[in-house]
């Protein structure tokens, strides 16, 4: 292994006190890893700040948050159940509840529907337009664990599924779609397959040894170069929404933080991958400095 990674599943934190007959579907779900939701929920944010709705419709920000943990949630057991074998085979994952043998396969399959349970309650308290959108991205998720094994660039579709929020948030506001939702879309996408990419550079040697693709192995050498570009197309989206929203020069300002986080992440970035985790991680705040930006620009439009 080129370095030593945590493995993917800890019993730390909240998750530790847990019955112990509850962990392993806790660590299924990824809870002891919230940086997943964090991630998923922020495009959610940029949708409804974007439009002016963060304020009007504060509610939402709440329902998002729900539906992020448990969206965020059954993607990662679903993920889990079809990547079981492959799981097994990698050194991070190995410990995983399914992979390791903690948690049936049946059990997996109950808890998944569990969750999207939990999922359509808060479907429900969207309005229909929004609902309509958020269920057009169930075949994109359906698909995302079949990717790493067809194409080296699983981390664009990821892009696809893990941007949708922003699509759900503002649908949520406006009911009708804009060039400025689907730039805030694009910008999403490049913004997700940046930090996955970062993401990626763990597995490296893993994933070449049991045949799983990415972007991080297809970039080889020119991996920070590739995420530099990722993230500068992602700027590039973000600030045409924004433009649309109000074309005015110093309206673009309000991307400077995230955009000097994001340079950040590029500087700090390791050929090696000893950063990766640290980095992918620190997108938290990215997408809050951002959510911050689009924020400013929405309630000033």
């Amino acid at each position: 292994m080129t370095q030593t990674n945590l493995p993917d599943s800890e019993y730390t934190g909240l998750t530790g006190l847990l019955p112990e007959g509850l962990r392993p579907y806790a660590l299924l779900a990824r809870f002891d890893r919230p940086i997943g939701w964090w991630l998923l929920y922020w495009p959610c944010i940029f949708g409804l700040a974007l439009t002016g709705g963060l304020i009007r419709q504060w509610e939402l920000v709440f329902w998002f948050l729900l539906g992020a943990i448990a969206m965020r949630s059954a993607g990662c057991v679903y993920n889990d159940i079809l990547d079981r074998d492959l799981d097994a085979r990698v050194e991070r994952t190995a410990s995983r509840p399914l992979a390791s043998g903690a948690v049936s396969l049946r059990a997996a399959w109950i808890w998944l529907i569990l969750l999207c349970l939990v999922g359509l309650i808060v479907l429900l308290q969207l309005r229909w337009e929004a609902q309509l959108i958020a269920l057009a991205s169930l075949a994109l998720v359906a698909a995302y664990p079949l990717m790493k094994r067809i194409t080296w660039w699983p981390q664009a579709w990821l892009g696809l599924v893990f941007s949708w929020g922003a699509l759900v948030g503002w649908m949520a506001v406006r009911g009708e779609a804009d060039p400025a939702m689907w730039w805030l879309y694009a910008g999403c996408v490049f913004w997700v397959i940046g930090y996955d990419t970062i993401y990626a550079m763990q597995d490296r040697e893993d994933d070449a040894l049991v045949g799983i693709r990415s972007s991080a192995l297809r970039l080889g050498s020119n991996v920070r170069i590739g995420v530099a570009l990722f993230y500068a197309l992602a700027l590039a989206g973000w600030s045409l929404a924004i433009w649309q929203i109000r074309p005015q020069g110093q309206a673009l300002i309000a991307l400077l933080p995230a955009a000097l986080h994001l340079l950040w992440q590029v500087a700090k970035l390791r050929e090696d991958g000893k950063t990766s985790l640290e980095l992918f991680r620190s997108n938290r705040m990215a997408g809050f400095l951002a959510a911050l930006g689009f924020f400013v620009v929405g309630a000033s439009a």
